[in-house]
């Protein structure tokens, strides 16, 4: 299929139909909050933000289908954005999406213990890392209640590589003066079982943290197909 060109859409300002469908799908998007719009309509919706007065219908889809659906194509870099023939206004309003809702996951963590937020904790890794084409390794760092000090992408690419960065993790752990981490990461597969090398990783920093008193509360592997605690896996 190939790539979309925003200089072949149609010609004129205001297509016969287009405001009409418009206003409608705004009213739907106001009466439910978007509960009731399809994915192809609320990137639609986005869409007119950079396209105004055009028929942003036909290129919703097309993208949706380029990119494999909505988390990919919200979750995709410029640059993968770009090469499709998006413009920088188009990405725009797609990114901006995106960080409001990973924003809004956030406030439901704030200020609260992340094991009593569990369900929040993992509605935003998954919002935030399950639909990345790179492999990323982040650390949440905690108090002694276990609440939210940082969350802090540590490194990308694989854990079977990660073996030096254990001392890096225990390090500002204990420069955040964090008691407790919940380390997390990806698999670009969409497959989130857990590989050796994620329980060897594991168990390292395990180790490593209970000799400097910073206790690995779990390891999260997040991906398409779903999310995967080694913890409950029984695994640590």
């Amino acid at each position: 299929m190939p790539p979309f060109q925003p200089s072949l859409l149609p010609a004129g300002d205001n297509p016969t139909g287009t405001e009409g469908h418009r206003a409608r799908l705004r009213q739907r998007l106001l009466d439910s909050s978007g509960e009731g719009l399809l994915d192809h309509e609320l990137v639609e919706y986005l869409l007119t933000l950079a396209i105004p007065r055009r028929d942003t219908k036909p290129i919703a889809k097309r993208l949706l289908a380029q990119f494999g659906g909505i988390g990919p194509l919200l979750d995709a870099s410029p640059e993968a954005m770009r090469r499709e023939g998006l413009t920088d206004g188009m990405i725009g309003a797609l990114a901006i999406a995106r960080a409001t809702a990973l924003r809004l996951l956030e406030t439901r963590m704030e200020g609260r213990p992340l094991l009593s937020s569990w369900d929040a904790l993992m509605n935003h890794l998954q919002a935030a890392m399950a639909h990345s084409a790179v492999e990323e390794v982040r650390v949440l760092f905690l108090n002694a209640k276990n609440v939210l000090i940082a969350n802090e992408a540590m490194w990308r690419g694989s854990v079977d590589e990660a073996a030096v960065h254990v001392r890096e993790v225990i390090s500002r752990a204990i420069a955040l003066g964090a008691t407790a981490i919940i380390i997390v990461h990806n698999h670009p597969s969409g497959d989130p079982t857990p590989s050796q090398a994620d329980i060897r990783l594991t168990r390292d920093l395990i180790d490593a943290g209970r000799h400097m008193k910073v206790t690995v509360h779990d390891h999260v592997i997040v991906g398409a197909t779903g999310r995967t605690s080694l913890r409950a896996q029984g695994l640590i």
